[in-house]
């Protein structure tokens, strides 16, 4: 399974109610945060998501929402005795930004592995970000701004049937599964020997502060959980949202209905939304299973049930 917690739902300027953009993702114990924006740290703290089991930080832009609170992050990450190397994407402009960062902060005792401006699919070489595929996408903001989705890849079943009817040695069945491939007795002894049928896997989108262009509904296609900017909750908004190039909930759930996902979090809401609630129905009326997000929010997210045979 994987468990999010929505650390931050505001967009533009924090609130007494709202801390700014941020979202963490709990994946078999380590940890993947998407932006940093003021107040991540804390809402971090009353979350207990902890901060040493950070490997990856995504960062859709540069505005300083989606950024300010990165600097003393990497500082608590270090005073958490983090060693472990830490992984950042982001937009071009990205490695300017962190190595700021690590000016104020006099360094930090970790490597950071900065990545800029990477589009379309990529894995990272990690263990512990191995069974992760990433998908990012380019969007329509006032800053260059990229979209991220990951893909939760569920390890295919061990088939002891299989296994027998390969004449696998059971002493290679363990190491077969974690797909290491052995030469013994004069024949290869391959993981397909061994295992099932592939499983389908977990499908997470993150979008946020662009217009809605026609490259989003493929891209988070067949989400188990989209979530996506609500800067403006009513819909006479439209031209505000035009202008400053975000959405509104009725915009945000149609991307939904047309990607086909399955649930849609609605976050980064203006300053002047006072109670998103008021305005739920603009976009429930377009896709039903649409939430609105508040700080810490946590939602888990778990592998599709299996067939019966």
């Amino acid at each position: 399974m994987v468990n999010i917690v929505l650390l931050g739902c505001g967009g533009n300027v924090p609130t007494p109610t709202r801390n700014l953009s941020s979202l963490f993702i709990d994946y078999r114990g380590r940890g993947i945060l998407i932006d940093c924006g003021e107040g991540t740290q804390v809402s971090m703290k009353m979350a207990k998501t902890g901060f040493k089991n950070i490997d990856l930080i995504c960062i859709t832009h540069l505005h300083a929402d989606h950024t300010i609170g990165i600097i003393g992050l990497l500082s608590s990450m270090g005073n958490s005795d983090r060693r472990d190397p830490v992984t950042i994407i982001g937009p071009n402009g990205i490695r300017n930004l962190i190595k700021a960062s690590l000016v104020i902060n006099d360094g930090v005792p970790f490597e950071l592995r900065v990545i800029e401006n990477p589009i379309g699919k990529m894995c990272i070489y990690d263990d512990n970000l191995k069974d992760i595929e990433i998908d990012v996408l380019p969007l329509e903001h006032s800053k260059e701004c990229l979209g991220y989705s990951f893909y939760f890849k569920r390890q295919r079943k061990f088939n002891r049937e299989k296994a027998e009817a390969n004449e696998v040695p059971k002493f290679l069945w363990n190491n077969l599964q974690k797909n290491m491939t052995y030469f013994y007795n004069n024949r290869y002894f391959t993981p397909e020997m061994v295992l099932g049928e592939e499983r389908n896997g977990i499908k997470l989108s993150f979008i946020t502060d662009t217009r809605p262009i026609d490259s989003i509904p493929e891209f988070i296609k067949g989400s188990d959980l989209f979530v996506c900017e609500g800067m403006y909750g009513d819909d006479m908004d439209i031209s505000k949202a035009v202008k400053n190039k975000h959405m509104t909930f009725r915009e945000s759930a149609t991307l939904a209905k047309r990607g086909g996902v399955k649930k849609l979090l609605l976050t980064h809401f203006s300053p002047s939304l006072t109670d998103p609630e008021e305005f739920i129905e603009n976009a429930s009326s377009v896709f039903a299973n649409t939430i609105i997000g508040e700080n810490r929010l946590e939602l888990v997210l778990s592998y599709p049930e299996e067939k019966s045979d």
